[in-house]
């Protein structure tokens, strides 16, 4: 008997899943499925009543599967989380700006023949301070030979100062000269020379003296002004406070392991070196190796902050409204399978985060919550009515899949109109962010069910039963608004939006993109002495050629021509709008006409010795003068005949010399400026050779310019799309009918609305916070929807009850979402932080709408249908003293 039982049983179940199969699997009519109880007539048109009615058996006979076997359900989903969990622990965060663009892309591709041929990465600097000068330098060289003995595979060079350069160079700077001057020159020593020997001998007939032969005047003519910016070959400050070591390393950003490694390195060196120094010694370390450290440790600290304030706060307020640890329980609950399962897939589809889909699990929390928040609160209504628990389940079902579905499909069709764009970020943003929402509403309509069930078998529900509770609900559920208070919100927020609207044009025309690149940067608040190095090393070293940009020619012959063509482009520009300042090239360091100039300036300096012996140069001045003099052993030279030190910056990986160039940025430019970054970008990244040859240029500047130019164009697209497909799943859950009318009204003003807040808050637009303007159509429609399909579902309830009983859970799913954004406003990226500022501004203005706009219209509209039907001369409904308040 007990066989017989539990076959039947086993086939009343398999029945149930038939049907729940055929029902998801069929046809029917969204705007005919919004019943509330399971007696009320679904439709009274012949083609959609069996559609309706197989929709309605389907959400039934799940009901009554969990019902019957919740644990079937919490198996599935501790699976679920176990293995999406298990590979969400895989994913990488990816921290390269060239990785968020395509990898096609010919500013990507050239980056990456860059990075396969140019030995240089990531380097360090390592700041002397205190003490006098020759111990500066002292502990200079000392650490230059420690960090050399120790030879690590990834170390470029290590250096003090530039000594070897400085004697190659010192000597032959006469022949950097222009012929002509080196002649003059000549010319005027020559003169000078007879006009002496005149002068001792009193043989001079011209009393008008030619040029003297003193330091100060000779330094300029021999282009030696300002040459010499290293006192005696140090990177050492000329007061001198501070000496620089830099380690130049073959480290690419990414590689972050390596770039630990040798950080730590560098820093046991300094420091173990710095215990045999005077206390007056201090040693601070900069550079990008340092600081490419610091950003990744402050973003992943970051995510993981940001990401558990966000749950945090988000289960904070539902515990708060619910006031029900059942509540919090089982919201927790499906939340984290619905985010285990979410980046779980992501790890399967993507494979890694990026810096702004990092932040999607606060932002997907936020959102994917509602949909639990909507089926919990209409199952705690029919529970609190008394209704059992599995028919509270079914009404939960039937009464919430419409608006939560349709919710669910504008939020994914939000985020999947940021797929059109090329910029990878935003790919992945729209693929995460709408796998989310599906992947939470399917968990909620899962998990959420049996959880509740299972509560229910450990404890029932228990509703109050405080007379003057139930008294209070029914006065405040009969209470009607004045007429002219409705009317004062309806058209208030109607004109609210048009002024949104109208104060958004000058807003557009005078541009709202976000220029200044140091407002989207990490603001790394604890690092001021690594900002405070990185800057006085910058001064001393030279900050302009550190941040120059690198060309990789295909041959050495190509780059003299290069140079010449970039160097025209640079002078064809308007005053003030010069891209760059200089192009260096290998070829710098050898000059022209050295046949010629030489014997010259041999000549010259021989003269100049003469002078010297005869008095007519001070002895003072010779000895500034005499390292600038060559000797008669000195040949002309080639660039594979330059030291090391000067064609390091110019050699590939594989040795060759002088197929790089590079180019320094624009004096009293900032690269942080994203016009002239753009500019700079558009100066070198493809160059015609005269020979009709072509160089690609590519880097730091490039990929900004590339991200934000693709931005600019996908703006428009992408807000586009996102609207229509949210109008999209709107009439596809209302298709036949006024409401869709007055839920995509709705939405338009709380467009609006948007637009009004954020030209009061000067809100400026950059590549990452811009997701947020497309986003903010998909989720802010929800709550339109969910209070449209409640006011629909009980017509003659009227709109004030269906706010009552709806509005509550449709304001906590605002609050869900807004919480997750300002989670945001916790990060240390300022560019998270404007995501965040705006997004919340985007829900603001859409929760206002739904529940302020959408319901005084809908009320009006009542009323006026209410006086058409009154017969003349009869109080109109509302005209009289309200009997129940």
């Amino acid at each position: 008997m007990g066989d017989r039982s539990l076959a039947l049983k086993r086939d009343e179940d398999n029945v149930v899943i038939l049907h729940v199969v055929r029902g998801v699997l069929g046809t029917f009519d969204l705007d005919k499925c919004a019943s509330v109880h399971e007696e009320e007539s679904v439709s009274s048109a012949p083609d959609t009543a069996h559609d309706s009615t197989r929709a309605e058996r389907a959400f039934r006979g799940l009901a009554r599967l969990q019902a019957r076997h919740p644990l079937w359900f919490v198996a599935i989903a501790l699976l679920l989380t176990a293995v999406g969990g298990g590979l969400a622990t895989r994913l990488s965060l990816m921290l390269r700006f060239e990785q968020l663009l395509p990898e096609t892309r010919p500013s990507v591709v050239e980056l990456a023949r860059l990075s396969a041929n140019v030995r240089a990465g990531s380097h360090a600097f390592v700041l002397v301070e205190g003490g006098d000068a020759a111990g500066q330098r002292a502990f200079g060289d000392a650490l230059v030979e420690r960090i050399r003995a120790r030879a690590p595979l990834w170390l470029v060079e290590v250096s003090d100062g530039v000594q070897d350069g400085r004697r190659f160079l010192r000597p032959r700077a006469g022949m950097f000269i222009s012929l002509a001057e080196l002649q003059r020159l000549y010319d005027d020593v020559e003169a000078r020379w007879s006009w002496e020997v005149g002068k001792q001998t009193g043989t001079n007939l011209d009393d008008e003296p030619p040029p003297d032969l003193a330091w100060d005047k000779l330094k300029q003519r021999l282009g030696l002004a300002g040459a010499e910016q290293y006192p005696d070959g140090y990177f050492q400050a000329k007061n001198p406070s501070a000496l620089v070591v830099v380690v130049n390393t073959s480290i690419e950003g990414g590689d972050l392991a390596t770039m630990q490694a040798a950080l730590s390195l560098i820093q046991s060196e300094a420091r173990a070196l710095r215990q045999h120094q005077p206390k007056a010694f201090q040693v601070s370390f900069a550079g990008d190796l340092v600081t490419g450290l610091a950003e990744y440790g402050a973003v992943t600290r970051d995510l993981l902050s940001v990401g558990l304030l966000g749950i945090g706060l988000v289960l904070g307020v539902l515990f708060l409204y619910f006031r029900r640890l059942r509540a919090l329980v089982a919201l927790s609950a499906t939340l984290s399978v619905g985010l285990a399962a979410t980046f779980g897939l992501t790890e399967l589809l993507i494979g890694h985060l990026n810096v702004a889909t990092g932040f999607l699990v606060s932002i997907v929390a936020g959102g994917g919550i509602n949909f639990g928040i909507i089926y919990l609160a209409r199952f705690f209504e029919e529970r609190r009515r008394g209704v059992d628990p599995q028919r509270a389940l079914a009404i939960a079902h039937t009464g919430t899949w419409l608006g939560t579905s349709t919710a669910a499909l504008a939020a994914a069709a939000a985020y999947g109109s940021l797929g059109i764009s090329e910029f990878r970020a935003f790919r992945d943003f729209a693929l995460i962010g709408s796998m989310g929402m599906i992947v939470c509403w399917l968990v909620s309509y899962s998990l959420l069910p049996a959880l509740l069930i299972l509560c229910e078998r450990f404890r029932p529900f228990s509703p109050p039963e405080a007379a003057a509770t139930s008294t209070r609900a029914a006065s405040v559920g009969q209470w009607t608004p004045p007429v002219g208070a409705a009317r004062w919100i309806a058209f208030g927020g109607v004109g609210l939006a048009l002024a949104g609207v109208a104060t958004l044009v000058p807003y557009v025309r005078h541009d709202p993109m976000e220029y200044d690149m140091r407002q989207m940067q990490n603001n790394l608040g604890g690092s001021g002495d690594m900002y405070r190095a990185a800057r006085i090393a910058g001064q001393i070293v030279g900050a302009k050629l550190d941040g120059a940009m690198l060309l990789l020619a295909d041959r050495p012959g190509q780059v003299p021509d290069l140079k010449r063509v970039l160097e025209a482009r640079r002078d064809r520009a308007p005053a003030g709008q010069k891209p760059f300042e200089a192009v260096h090239t290998a070829f710098d360091f050898v000059p022209d006409h050295q046949s010629e100039k030489l014997p010259l300036l041999q000549r010259l300096a021989g003269r100049i010795h003469k002078a010297h012996a005869r008095g007519f140069v001070s002895e003072a001045d010779f000895q500034q003068l005499e390292p600038f003099l060559p000797p008669d052993t000195l040949t002309p030279w080639h660039v594979t005949d330059l030291p090391e030190m000067l064609t390091r910056p110019f050699t590939d990986r594989a040795g060759v010399v002088g197929r790089l160039a590079l180019i320094e940025p624009a004096a009293g430019q900032s690269d942080s400026d994203v016009k002239y970054l753009m500019r700079w970008a558009d100066s070198f990244r493809s160059v015609r050779l005269p020979s009709g040859e072509s160089i690609r240029g590519s880097g730091r500047a490039v990929i900004f310019a590339d991200i934000l130019s693709t931005v600019l164009h996908d703006i428009p697209r992408t807000v586009a799309l996102a609207f229509f497909a949210t109008v999209a799943s709107v009439l596809l859950a209302f298709r036949r009918g006024w409401h869709a009318s007055f839920v995509l009204a709705s939405l338009l003003v709380g467009v609006g609305w948007v637009a009004f807040g954020m030209t009061l808050l000067h809100l400026k637009i950059n590549f990452f916070n811009f997701v947020a303007l497309p986003v903010s159509f998909g989720i802010g429609v929800d709550y339109s929807v969910n209070l449209m399909q409640r006011y629909a579902a009980e017509p003659k309830s009227g709109v004030m009850a269906a706010l009552r009983r709806s509005g509550g859970a449709v304001v906590l799913c605002s609050m869900t979402t807004i919480l997750g954004y300002l989670a945001l406003l916790a990060s240390v990226n300022q560019a998270i932080r404007s995501l965040g500022l705006l997004a919340v501004v985007g829900e603001i203005g859409c929760l206002a709408a739904a529940t302020l706009v959408l319901p005084a219209w809908l009320y009006l509209r009542e009323r006026r249908t209410a006086s058409a039907s009154i017969p003349p001369g009869t109080n109109e409904p509302g005209d009289a003293e309200p009997a129940a308040s």
